[in-house]
């Protein structure tokens, strides 16, 4: 396969193109939506911000319990049928939530919408290049993965535009059903399975069954723990703070410089991955990780204080291009300590505790939130987990990766 994927007619980079694709809509919808979800369900019914984000947080939960299956599901059924199911559960619950009236409505809306979450993003992504891709997986999944960040710049401010011209329901249908024009083809031409997939397979089992630690192992290992936990604290902050920047931001700004902002952040988020990706094999990754945690405390602290759209511009742009780093940097360091042996129970088991971890993110805020009557405190407080985090990572204990 590495002769196939040097070479860009190779098909596996068609695959690539589609998964970013596929990350473009689920994060678009399925988390940077919740910011707009979050306000228009807030004005329509009165529902209080912790109502709203308890919801947002069930959907984190039970997206990250589907998670463990979804690799049986590819092996099972294909990496095309979950797609599209996946895509399916996504547009549908996205286009429905315009319309819930009862509270029930909304979690049932979410947990449909927590299958295509599970079924369009890391982990489905992840299997499904890897399926395509061995010398150039690593390439291939960073750069599916800027669909992620391509959903904030795209996605939601086209959604904001469109509720503040046409109406939420509106807006929701004509964005769900341009993506799906664009995604069910996509997902049926190229997502598949390559004609090597019996050799692959057997190479997988192969290196699976070397794997020299055991989950409970791993889980008793204050070196994974000063990784896994600090990241899972950083992604707990940083998907409440997400979730709610439009409603903080519309009342100091509007909505429509509010949708620039968050575009800005989004934006930021490629820039810092591709930045940092050339370089980060020649730093100290831990040490990386602590800066760019303690400047995201500190891009918190200054939107808490700031009264200057300016000052509040620049804050969030900084909050932003550390984004999507916090995403990939426990991995590498996973990667760099514990060796290759180990790389893919050990990835997978801290992607899951941060997932479950950041899955209470939005309640969270929400619930200070309302406790305070603003977002200042609530901030700050985030602002000392954040450093409290950045702390952490710089504890690397006294186990030595195995050889």
């Amino acid at each position: 396969m590495a002769t196939h994927e040097s070479s860009l007619a190779y098909r596996g980079w068609g695959v690539a193109f589609a998964c970013f694709l596929l990350a473009l809509a689920s994060w678009g919808f399925g988390f940077y939506g919740h910011g707009i979800f979050l306000l228009e369900l807030q004005k329509a019914h009165g529902w209080s911000a912790t109502l709203t984000s308890s919801a947002s947080t069930a959907y984190y939960f039970v997206s990250a319990l589907l998670l463990v299956y979804v690799n049986s599901a590819i092996a099972a059924t294909g990496p095309k049928a979950v797609a599209l199911v996946g895509v399916i559960c996504m547009l549908v619950s996205a286009a429905a939530v315009p319309w819930v009236i009862e509270p029930w409505q909304l979690f049932l809306a979410y947990m449909i919408m927590a299958i295509g979450w599970a079924a369009t993003t890391i982990a489905a992504i992840s299997n499904i290049l890897s399926l395509w891709f061995r010398e150039r997986l690593g390439l291939a999944v960073s750069l599916a993965l800027n669909g992620a960040s391509a959903g904030g710049i795209v996605v939601l401010p086209v959604l904001v535009y469109l509720t503040a011209k046409f109406g939420f329901a509106s807006a929701m249908a004509m964005g769900t059903i341009f993506a799906a024009f664009i995604l069910l083809p996509a997902v049926i031409y190229w997502v598949g399975r390559p004609d090597t997939i019996t050799a692959d397979k057997n190479s997988v089992n192969r290196i699976e069954g070397e794997i020299a630690l055991t989950r409970r192992q791993a889980l008793g290992s204050f070196r994974f723990w000063t990784i896994a936990g600090p990241f899972a604290l950083i992604l707990l902050v940083q998907v409440g703070f997400l979730v709610h920047q439009l409603v903080l931001l519309e009342v100091r700004v509007g909505r429509e410089q509010a949708g620039i902002i968050i575009a800005v952040t989004s934006g930021m988020a490629v820039l810092g991955r591709v930045a940092i990706g050339f370089v980060i094999d020649r730093l100290d990754q831990r040490i990386v990780s602590a800066v760019s945690m303690l400047s995201q405390a500190l891009a918190l602290a200054i939107i808490a204080f700031t009264n200057d759209n300016v000052i509040l511009f620049a804050a969030c742009a900084l909050f932003g291009a550390s984004v999507g780093n916090m995403i990939t940097f426990p991995t590498l360091i996973i990667r760099k300590e514990f060796g290759l042996v180990d790389f893919g129970m050990l990835a997978g088991l801290a992607t899951a505790i941060g997932q479950i971890t950041y899955a209470f993110g939005p309640m969270m805020l929400g619930i200070l939130r309302d406790f305070y009557g603003d977002y200042r405190s609530p901030l700050l407080i985030c602002t000392v987990l954040q450093i409290a985090a950045g702390l952490v990572v710089m504890l690397r204990g006294k186990e030595q990766a195995p050889t």
